[in-house]
């Protein structure tokens, strides 16, 4: 049985008096909740902050990115050192935005999750097609592509997928229930053939508008193991609902 994660990308909002109210708010909202792993994943600067607010709690907290070099001359950049240091057990790597505008290739997000793995943090790794990707009929063979080279000499365990509709995301528009389970399910089918019977233990998000609306029907799926939530993490009782879907 895959235990479901819920997983907010707040992407570049909020300041920290923001995330503090957030907390302020969420966590007694989901304070009860086990059967799900909740991971929120705030921008750079609120780190430190997000991470003192959630030690008593067993949410769990992400960085969005990182560098795949532990320290050096790479102005700008944050080391998966330092990220485990102040806190995250998790880190996005992939996401379409880190592909379409910073230009970061499949052989690049390879060697960030390898550097990850090799401090520990568990990896949600971002796949999915384009609008023309998907109208030209080439959904499966970008996601075949980015799973072999993403995932190129990785070990299957601390890996977490999430599709991600790169046509879906803070469009408002969200896949069909049968679009998710048939990206999902060829996802699975990719995985195994790296993984073998491993891959039934790897957990596939999907990521794409999601909403307290849509939530329930997507966690209806036999192969959507969870959520990558943008816009409407951003609210702390929108973000709720979504953790507390109907099971």
């Amino acid at each position: 049985m895959r235990k479901p994660v819920i997983a907010a990308n707040w992407k570049m909002n909020k300041k920290v008096d923001d995330a503090q109210a957030f907390l302020d708010q969420f966590i007694p909202l989901v304070w009860n909740e086990k059967e799900i792993d909740i991971v929120i994943a705030p921008p750079f600067t609120v780190l430190h902050t997000v991470a003192n607010l959630l030690k008593i709690t067993s949410v769990s907290l992400a960085a969005q990115n990182m560098y795949f070099e532990e320290k050096g001359a790479f102005t700008g950049e944050i080391s998966p050192a330092m990220l485990t240091d102040i806190g995250c057990t998790h880190v996005i790597l992939g996401h379409s935005e880190r592909r379409a505008i910073f230009g970061e290739s499949d052989e690049l997000i390879n060697r960030k999750i390898g550097a990850a793995r090799n401090f520990g943090l568990e990896v949600i790794f971002c796949i999915g097609e384009t609008l023309a990707e998907r109208e030209a009929g080439k959904t499966f063979d970008v996601l075949k592509k980015q799973i072999q080279a993403g995932l190129k000499e990785i070990p299957h365990n601390g890996i977490i997928v999430a599709y991600e509709p790169v046509w879906a995301i803070g469009t408002g528009k969200t896949a069909t229930t049968a679009e998710a389970q048939e990206a999902h399910e060829f996802v699975r089918a990719r995985l195994a053939d790296l993984y073998g019977k491993a891959a039934d233990e790897t957990r596939i998000l999907y990521g794409g508008s999601v909403t307290p609306e849509s939530i329930d029907t997507l966690m209806a799926c036999p192969d959507v193991d969870g959520a990558l939530v943008g816009g409407a993490s951003l609210k702390a009782d929108s973000f709720a609902r979504i953790v507390k879907y109907n099971k």
